[in-house]
């Protein structure tokens, strides 16, 4: 028996990806000092991230839109996906800034769905990616 189900590529995961990164990095930079109030992360520090976020949305709707991904841009979006994560936990647990319960809600649940789509973009880069 044959599974004709959709199968989920690397280019709708990116597409979701760049998405939540557009939705995120407008979010951070339009309302930083309100999200700053609520979970005692810097203002500046969350506006320039919501800044990043945009030309990285970008970068990973335009390969979300070609036919097939180069290897070098999959493995780019999964280190950029992993180093955010990184960036999201360490400070924090080195005491670089000092988030609420709010805020560490905030930094953990985010890393963990760019955790979640990093892993997804690993496992599905080799069907869709050419080197």
């Amino acid at each position: 028996m044959t599974d004709s189900g959709p199968r989920l590529t690397l280019q709708t995961v990116l597409a979701f990806d760049a998405a939540t990164c557009a939705l995120m990095g407008a979010l951070l930079a339009l309302a930083s000092g309100p999200i700053a109030g609520l979970t005692a992360i810097l203002g500046l520090l969350l506006l320039v991230a919501g800044l990043l976020l945009l030309p990285i949305a970008v970068f990973m709707a335009m390969f979300a839109r070609a036919a097939t991904i180069p290897a070098w841009a999959a493995q780019v979006i999964v280190g950029g996906n992993l180093l955010w994560v990184l960036a999201s936990v360490l400070p924090p647990v080195f005491g670089l800034i000092a988030p609420n319960g709010l805020g560490w809600l905030f930094l953990l649940m985010q890393a963990a769905v760019v955790a979640v789509f990093a892993g997804f973009e690993w496992t599905l880069r080799g069907r869709s990616a050419v080197a």
